[in-house]
């Protein structure tokens, strides 16, 4: 059972037509949380700059209209100063992990030696046969380039997280325990959005000091940010086919045709597309609205064509063909025998081309 309060149960079970009072609740959850208090564990502090802890949370909105839908919020909290970095987000993925880790970093001042996680599929993939947390690979190359330890609480152990889980922080103590709150039209983008309240100026029951003298404290102890964000782009390798296209998405999107062959690396990020042969950019596009749209930047196919004609001064019609595989790769002889209709939509309007 979640720390809901009785106050917030009660509410949930009138609408569901219950008839008893306050106290009867209140009874029962005290029945609950008792229990509960009988697991003993060692409350630890953390010296400044220490740890952090991470969690994520969610709860259940109401969308104008009447509709309910899930939203995530993103939760990091310096040990020390019990400073925290609030988000609600609207997915919890891989990618809006790393994103607000960033963002909080920004916002915290600096990053601490070592971030504690709960076991999220994220972060722990799995354990050896020793027991020992097995770590995401993009999670260890993202606490490479931010240069912090990751840690994995032990498993079903939420209480190694010393000062608290990290959901004990939010606002009120109580924003996970299924409030409602009103979201933008669906017609507005729902971006992540940072939980503005005045929680830093409450003086903390242990210490006796208020968050934001602590923080202050814990700042100078933390580590740089590097010159640098850490790429966050979903990645994906594709095969450039004989017509100079990489097919993503449902989508195709032209390269130069001295990739064709060779395998690329595709970005992903905010609906743009980036294209890379090796650490060499190939092409950007923005992700069209539909599917089956082919993305092309003009200058791609004229560039091919002044190659192809290059070739035949060269070597004359036939030997081209014979010695155009030595050049230039044997790819593109197809591309010389292929049908010109896709060139003329694309000369009449017909075919959408990138900016």
């Amino acid at each position: 059972m979640d720390d809901y309060q009785a106050t917030w149960i009660l509410d949930k079970l009138k609408d569901r037509g219950y008839a008893g009072g306050y106290d009867t609740v209140k009874r029962f959850v005290r029945t609950i949380k008792a229990q509960k208090s009988r697991l003993a564990y060692v409350r630890f502090e953390t010296e400044p700059g220490k740890q952090a802890q991470f969690d994520w949370g969610d709860f259940q909105v109401e969308e104008p209209g009447g509709r309910t839908s899930r939203v995530f919020v993103f939760m990091l909290v310096l040990g020390f100063s019990r400073t925290d970095y609030v988000e609600f987000m609207d997915r919890c993925t891989l990618e809006t992990l790393l994103d607000g880790h960033i963002r909080g970093f920004k916002y915290l001042g600096g990053v601490p030696a070592e971030i504690l996680y709960d076991n999220m599929k994220h972060v722990v993939v799995g354990r050896d046969a020793a027991g020992k947390p097995i770590f995401n690979p993009e999670c260890l190359h993202f606490a490479h380039h931010y240069g912090f330890q990751p840690k994995a609480c032990a498993p079903y152990s939420p209480w190694n997280e010393g000062q608290g889980g990290a959901a004990d922080r939010l606002p009120a103590g109580a924003l996970l325990a299924g409030l409602y709150v009103q979201l933008p039209a669906a017609s507005q983008p729902r971006r992540p959005r940072l939980v503005e309240r005045d929680g830093q100026r409450r003086v903390h029951g242990t210490h006796h000091q208020s968050i934001e003298e602590r923080w202050a404290q814990e700042r100078p102890h933390l580590g740089p940010l590097p010159a640098f964000d850490y790429d966050t782009s979903l990645k994906t390798f594709r095969k450039v086919y004989r017509d100079c296209q990489v097919s993503f998405n449902a989508n195709r999107y032209v390269v130069p045709h001295r990739a064709v062959g060779q395998t690329v690396l595709l970005k992903v990020k905010n609906g743009q597309i980036r294209i890379f042969l090796d650490q060499d950019l190939l092409a950007t596009y923005t992700e069209p609205a539909g599917k089956h749209v082919l993305m092309a930047h003009p200058q791609f196919y004229e560039d091919l064509r002044k190659d192809r004609e290059q070739l035949r001064r060269k070597y004359g019609r036939s030997k081209g063909k014979a010695t155009r595989g030595l050049s230039h790769g044997s790819l593109l002889i197809d591309v010389d025998h292929r049908s010109l209709e896709e060139y003329e939509e694309a000369r009449a309007g017909r075919v959408s081309w990138s900016n």
